[in-house]
Parts: C-alpha cells; structure tokens; sequence
C-alpha cells in the first residue's frame, strides 16, 4: 500500500472529487464521492463515504459508508423531484436552477477536529460536530454535537461525554492537532501510553 504523504492525498480507486481541497496526509477511500469540501491534515475516509458541502477538520475519522452534508430537496414547492432543478435534463429548452445548487452548497457540514464519524453515520447539512465527538455507526446527527461528546441512534441523541469536561476543556486548549509533523512523532509513543491526565500534565493542556 502506498505511504501517505503531505504533497498529495492519496485517493484510492473509483473515487468522485469535485471542487475540493485536501490537507497533508489525507486519504480518501475506494469509491468516495467528496464534493465541494474540504478535509484538513491527516484526516481520512474510507470506502464508499460520501461527503458533500462540508469542512472537515484535522484528523478526523470517517468510517466507510458514512454520509456527511446530505443534499436535500425543495420541500416547500409543488414537488421534490429533479426536474425542478436539474431541469435541463429533462428538456432541451430549459436549464437547471442556480439558485437551488448555491442554497444547497450554502448549508455547510461541519466537523471538528479529532473526530469520528461512524460506519454508516449520517451528518446533515449545517449541523456542527465539535472537536472530539462521536456519531456512533448508524447514528443520524441532526442537530449539532457538543464536543468530546459521543452521540447515538436516529436521531442522534448524547450517550456519554468522550471525557469530563474539564479535561475536555484542556484537550481543546493543547490543540495538540496544530503540532507539526515532527512533533507529533516526538510524542507518539506518550499519545499510546500515557493516560490522559498525564498526557495533558506533560505537555500543559
């Protein structure tokens, strides 16, 4: 298997990237589609995500077919189908409706940093999911998550906090995410095996 690297993100096979921007060491999975995102350093998805006007933070974990920004459909007019805004698909005389794709792509997704997004989890448009959390697999996030907070089931409803919130508050304050490279393979082995409150007295979280 090819080693990531931060020139390029490795993208696997059979996958669909439209309009999108990725940090080092990204990885995005066989058959993803990532449309108009972007996804920050050392943040992955595997197979068959499908990630739409999103932004994704650092070292976020995105577990196969796993949906994030969801797109919707005009709710409040006559019809939810396509042809009202795809419509030059179906007519030669008339053109798909701007107005709707900017509306859509508007409605951002937005995960934070160290996160992760369960097998088959689903975060819709303009929900927010904070540094730490948890969209177990399965789980439909339709409201925003607080952080270091682990949430489960459709919809998606707080199951326990990831850790107390003062060490969350720490963890948060450390941002150990915007270490660079080098210093985050000086603390590799004390990010394994350190408990949590000794890693954050170590490095003054």
């Amino acid at each position: 298997m090819p080693k990531l690297s931060a020139e390029a993100p490795l993208i696997h096979p059979d996958c669909e990237i439209t309009e999108s921007r990725f940090g080092a060491y990204v990885e995005i999975g066989r058959g993803s589609r990532i449309g108009y995102s972007s996804l920050g350093d050392y943040s992955y998805c595997d197979r068959y995500a499908d990630i739409a006007n999103a932004e994704i933070g650092k070292f976020a974990n995105i577990a196969s077919f796993s949906r994030i920004g969801a797109t919707d459909h005009p709710m409040h007019r006559a019809s939810l189908h396509h042809f009202l805004y795809r419509s030059a698909d179906y007519w030669a005389d008339a053109e798909h409706d701007p107005a709707f794709f900017a509306h859509r792509r508007s409605r951002i997704a937005r995960i934070g940093h160290d996160t992760w997004i369960g097998h088959g989890a689903m975060v819709m448009p303009e929900v927010r999911i904070g540094d730490g959390a948890v969209v177990a697999a399965g789980a439909v996030a339709t409201r925003d998550v607080a952080p270091y907070t682990v949430v489960a089931g459709v919809p998606a409803r707080p199951m326990r906090d990831r850790f107390p919130a003062d060490i969350a508050e720490r963890l948060m304050a450390l941002a150990w995410w915007d270490w660079d490279h080098d210093r985050l393979r000086t603390a590799l082995e004390d990010f394994r095996s350190l408990e949590i409150a000794a890693f954050l007295e170590k490095y003054g979280g």
